[in-house]
């Protein structure tokens, strides 16, 4: 079975879906089976390269919030995070452009370093005071994963290459109708929409397993970041 995951390293519902994806995966008897393939989606294809700005501001500009309740949105999520056992980091984080992480993951899944990558770049934008987009901090990054830094380096330097695939992956979550990340498509026949919880995960799997017809599983908006990059956060009972 192949499981393909649409996401954004800038997207925090990603990072803990990705974990939650993995604790359900771990329940699931046929696990050795799986392939797991991460694929690209851009909450914000329109960002220009080298603008890179503080988190908190662009959460405060895109909800009309304060500072202080952009930083209070960010704390619920954190919340989320740390009940999976992940850092997270509530303070002014860097936001830019993702293309080029995005077009660095395909290469690293060229050199089956894939989900190596995308853990360590989560982990320095999300957990650690590393801007990771910071070209030296990305060459350093993957790196990290086992990639070749000469490599790393030609890759980032060269904006045509991997840029088609990344577009064909974002083409893709569109014609199967993803609106936000993460996205989860099971074998081509089940979809799981946002950072579920890891039974939900488990549970999707074993009917996917059985062959089931592609059905969309807990559509729930707010454990998913929108298109438009909007992160909503789930209430209390979302998630117990």
């Amino acid at each position: 079975m192949r499981v393909e995951i649409w996401s954004d390293i800038a997207c925090p519902w990603c990072y803990i879906g990705k974990a939650r994806f993995e604790k359900g995966l771990e329940s699931f008897a046929h696990r050795g089976d799986v392939e797991v393939v991460h694929r690209s989606f851009e909450l914000d294809p329109g960002h220009a390269k080298g603008e890179v700005g503080s988190v908190t501001d662009m959460l405060a500009a895109k909800y009309g919030r304060s500072r202080q309740e952009a930083l209070a949105m960010e704390e619920q999520v954190a919340s989320h995070a740390r009940a999976e056992g992940l850092g997270y980091l509530v303070g002014d984080r860097d936001h830019g452009s993702t293309f080029d992480i995005h077009r660095l993951l395909h290469l690293a899944k060229a050199r089956g370093r894939q989900d190596a990558l995308l853990d360590v770049v989560y982990r320095a934008n999300f957990a650690e005071e590393r801007s990771v987009y910071d070209t030296e901090t990305l060459v350093d990054l993957a790196v990290e994963a086992g990639l070749d830094e000469a490599e790393t380096r030609v890759l980032l330097a060269d904006e045509d290459a991997y840029a088609d695939d990344v577009r064909a992956d974002e083409r893709e979550a569109a014609e199967l109708g993803a609106t936000g990340v993460p996205f989860f498509v099971l074998d081509r026949r089940f979809g799981v929409s946002g950072g579920q919880p890891a039974e939900v995960f488990t549970q999707a799997l074993e009917q996917a397993w059985q062959g089931r017809a592609l059905t969309p599983v807990g559509e729930d908006p707010a454990a998913a970041c929108d298109a438009d990059g909007a992160c909503e956060i789930p209430q209390a009972h979302t998630h117990a």
